[in-house]
């Protein structure tokens, strides 16, 4: 589990001793340096390092950090709201000892998530993975509700030898096929070995639908830590990849045309110990709590896309018929539905029932999204919200009169329309708080802008390695 207390200046109690034990553990493994990562506003991972030696002082003292990356956009330009975008000020970046891991893909280095916090040693606003935090903890204190999570991670492989900027598939053959997996055979062992090592549980890895992708599957855990998860999946596959000369690319659209890499969330409430997703008397085995819990979700999906799908590329994949899920509809394994409801195979449905949240990418910051996914869901658990009739086949098929009788909407199909509608939804920008709010919306303004009069290919380009 991860700890929720956030860090202090001079260290919780034991994190001094703690990371002075780790650090000799480290050194005596061959590990020079540590990796220290947050995901910013944009969903760009950002690092620091510190030698292992000064592991210590940074879980006493934090390391430094200009609070300016809140408002850069994915090519690093930068934007600014009323309180950040300035050169002005610094933050502390504290690493979690708990979620600290030797990089079998990186020799010599170990990684952590950081929490980050102001010099004055209170949470810094514009934190994501604080605001997570502290959106699980009040979950937990006010309505007894405890949730378990996991993020799909898809990717496509490149030929590392490809001219600069574009995108040549290292891998042919038909989705799903053993054709992919042959080829990539020894890339792909390396991976699960390297997962194996950090500890990752993964489930399944396969290759997917568009030109040379494949997908990894990890085991739920609570949110922040399968947000960290994430983070540290996807640098272990980037570094796997590159010691096989391959480039990796996780942007929604690596190309204009086609299906495109997402980031599928996995959602389950738990109460007492008790899936709410299983054994109930609703729908599926639903609990009441779940199917308001899904109605909350459908009622603010189109807000919640500014955070889910955040970048210019991520309104490439979102098309309909693709299974990317862009319709307020939900189905029992209904795979072009935004919400799927899964109620896993008889006999462990009462611990692998859970909800799939399709309009995701892997363009959108971790602890924003289950963040926002989770206030979403709670508002509708707490109000009784209502669940409509559920969907089957494909929304896409039903003529206006139908869709609108039935409660089914388009998503935004442009990141403007989803903008738009975040700033109308009080409850999710109160749920990030204002400052990391407005942070969102001047950043993805700042996309729209940085993409403006580009068509649809060189949208694609312009993110395809940002992330």
């Amino acid at each position: 589990m991860t700890t929720l207390a956030d860090p202090v200046p001079g260290g919780r109690p034991g994190d001094l001793e703690r990371a002075t034990a780790l650090g000799g553990e480290l050194a005596g493994r061959g590990v020079h340096g540590v990796v220290l990562a947050y995901v910013d506003t944009a969903g760009v991972a950002r690092v620091k390092t510190v030698p292992t030696a000064k592991l210590p002082s940074a879980a006493a003292w934090g390391v430094g950090m200009s609070p300016v990356f809140d408002t850069f956009l994915a090519d690093d330009s930068i934007v600014a709201t009323d309180v950040l975008g300035s050169p002005d000020g610094d933050l502390r970046l504290y690493p979690d000892l708990d979620h600290l891991v030797v990089l079998s893909g990186q020799p010599g280095w170990a990684w952590a998530p950081v929490d980050r916090i102001t010099q004055e040693g209170t949470r810094h606003p514009g934190c994501g993975r604080t605001a997570l935090r502290r959106i699980v903890a009040d979950a937990e204190q006010r309505h007894g509700i405890t949730f378990r999570a996991g993020i799909e991670i898809e990717w496509a492989f490149g030929q590392g030898g490809a001219p600069d900027g574009e995108f040549v598939p290292a891998v042919a053959g038909p989705a799903y096929g053993a054709t992919r997996q042959v080829e990539l055979s020894d890339c792909a062992a390396d991976l699960l070995a390297a997962l194996a090592a950090q500890g990752v549980d993964v489930d399944q890895l396969h290759p997917e639908y568009a030109a040379g992708q494949f997908e990894v599957s990890v085991g739920a855990l609570d949110p922040v830590a399968a947000a960290d998860r994430s983070v540290l999946v996807r640098q272990t596959v980037r570094a796997v990849a590159r010691r096989h000369g391959l480039k990796v690319s996780f942007s929604p659209a690596v190309t204009a045309r086609g299906v495109g890499n997402g980031g599928h969330i996995h959602l389950s409430a738990w109460r007492d110990g008790v899936n709410l997703h299983s054994g109930g008397e609703g729908r599926y085995g639903m609990t009441a709590a779940a199917e308001s819990f899904v109605a909350g979700l459908l009622a603010r999906l189109p807000a919640l896309t500014a955070v889910t799908a955040p970048s210019p590329a991520s309104y490439l994949r979102l098309r309909p018929s693709q299974w990317a899920g862009v319709f307020t509809a939900w189905g029992r394994e209904t795979r072009e539905a935004a919400v799927r409801v899964v109620t896993g195979t008889q006999g462990v449905r009462d611990q692998a029932a859970n909800l799939e949240v399709k309009p995701v990418d892997l363009a959108a910051n971790p602890y924003l999204a289950l963040g926002c996914l989770i206030a979403a869901g709670l508002d509708g658990l707490t109000s009784s919200a209502s669940l409509p009739e559920e969907i089957t086949g494909d929304p896409a098929r039903l003529d206006a009169a139908e869709a609108a009788a039935r409660g089914v909407r388009r998503l935004p199909s442009s990141l403007a329309g989803a903008v738009t509608a975040f700033r109308a939804d009080a409850l999710l920008r109160s749920a990030l708080g204002p400052v990391l709010a407005d942070a969102v919306i001047a950043v993805r303004e700042g996309e729209i802008a940085a993409v403006d009069g580009l068509d649809d290919e060189q949208v694609a380009a312009a993110y395809r390695w940002a992330y």
